[in-house]
């Protein structure tokens, strides 16, 4: 009998990038991805963290490197893209949030949300997908959304309105780029135990009302989000575009 193989894991030999890679989400996808054979660069606008990081995934058998790259800067974006080879993967992590009831929004605000969340992404993006064009690549785009770019949430306007935004991004670049082999997706984590949101579940009243909609009971970790990171940069998701995958213990599900 000819039995189907399972399609393979392993990114070994591919270069990826991972934006905001210092902690958290970002730092997770850049171990994930190394451990499964990829070349990883870890950006952040700070050296001393992706510095940090880099050494410690090396010492560990992993291949990576850190560079210093302000997303937010269009210039140092397109520099930055133009002078490195094409890379395999890159995932869009970098992101901000500042929460807040609505009338209490300040332009400030928006332009720091959406500037961050959404502009540096949608740049970023174009600058690695030029490469990958030019040089023939097949790739893979992974863009961190949130669970809130499928519900709304109190006090967050304007994380919302980027995350939404990002979902819609996404399936467009898809059909953008399938012409040309490029893959874009998206993965939408519920709260995350990160330094970004350890503050936030010092308030027991907020925590417990996050636990509340966490229908599996419990907050998310940044190890829940490996395997997605590796799947969807790899080929076992070789017919994988345009989608959401939401890691969100059942938040969306009601």
């Amino acid at each position: 009998m000819d039995l189907p193989h399972t399609p393979s894991l392993s990114l070994a030999g591919r270069r990826a990038l991972v934006t905001g890679a210092g902690r958290g989400i970002g730092l997770a996808a850049a171990v994930a991805l190394a451990e499964a054979g990829a070349i990883v660069t870890l950006v952040a606008r700070s050296g001393d963290e992706v510095e940090e990081a880099a050494t410690a995934i090396r010492a560990r058998g992993g291949r990576a490197e850190a560079a210093v790259l302000d997303v937010t800067d269009l210039a140092a974006v397109s520099a930055f893209f133009a002078r490195r080879p094409a890379f395999h993967i890159v995932v869009n992590n970098a992101g901000t949030n500042r929460p807040k009831h609505m009338t209490l929004v300040t332009e400030d605000d928006y332009d720091a949300v959406l500037g961050l969340n959404l502009k540096s992404v949608y740049f970023v993006a174009q600058a690695a997908v030029k490469r990958m064009i030019d040089e023939g690549v097949n790739g893979a785009l992974i863009h961190v959304g949130s669970q809130m770019g499928h519900v709304g949430g109190a006090n967050r306007s304007l994380y919302c309105a980027s995350k939404w935004a990002i979902e819609g991004m996404n399936k467009a670049f898809a059909l953008d780029l399938a012409p040309h082999g490029i893959r874009s997706n998206v993965i939408a984590p519920t709260f995350i135990e990160t330094p970004l949101t350890q503050p936030m579940f010092e308030d027991a009243a907020f925590k417990a009302s996050v636990l509340a909609k966490i229908k599996l009971g419990r907050i998310g970790r940044v190890e829940d989000l490996m395997l997605p990171f590796i799947y969807l940069a790899s080929d076992a998701a070789a017919l994988v575009t345009g989608t959401s995958l939401v890691v969100d213990g059942g938040w969306t599900a009601e």
